[in-house]
């Protein structure tokens, strides 16, 4: 008598599980990366708009004085990356909430659930802040590659909190 591919049946009852969680976790890095590409593009652009402008250099020269919470040059990269979280982000929500998680969300954007989104986003955002400051600052780093780091950084701090808060099935709310 041959043997049943499981044994018992947590394992049986366990693979559809993990098979649907690791799909999830592919679509979400599937729509991350077409986030991070926006979320790069931004980046830079702002960046480089920062750079040039001699009243967000003074700013940024001024609250570093202040607020002594660092140099300009570390106040700017925060800025641009602030600046290019907040359009990725949205997209994400919108993305994440159609196909990602449609299960769960029913296809439906709601301001509540966006809400939610944005404010457990904060998590991935400074994850990716502190690790795109300490990689670029710390280790001297390119730039480009210290913001590659902090993307790994908040996809794993962004795809959690997304599973388990933002997207729980309509009935575990």
């Amino acid at each position: 008598m041959a043997q049943p591919p499981y044994p018992d049946s947590a394992a049986r009852t366990d693979t559809p599980r993990r098979r649907t969680l690791s799909t999830k976790a592919f679509s979400f890095a599937a729509i991350g990366v077409l986030n991070t590409a926006v979320d790069y593009v931004v980046f830079l652009g702002a960046r480089a708009l920062y750079m040039q402008m001699p009243v967000a250099l003074a700013a940024f020269a001024s609250l570093a004085a202040i607020c002594r919470c660092g140099a300009p040059e570390t106040l700017l990269l925060i800025a641009a990356n602030v600046t290019s979280w907040l359009v990725a982000v949205s997209g994400s929500y919108v993305l994440n909430s159609t196909i990602t998680f449609a299960a769960e969300s029913g296809r439906t954007l709601r301001w509540r659930d966006y809400t939610v989104f944005v404010v457990t986003s904060v998590a991935g955002l400074i994850a990716n802040t502190a690790t795109l400051v300490a990689a670029a600052q710390l280790l001297l780093l390119p730039v480009w590659l210290a913001k590659a780091l902090a993307v790994l950084a908040s996809f794993v701090v962004n795809f959690a909190l997304s599973h388990f808060v933002v997207f729980r099935p309509r009935g575990q709310r």
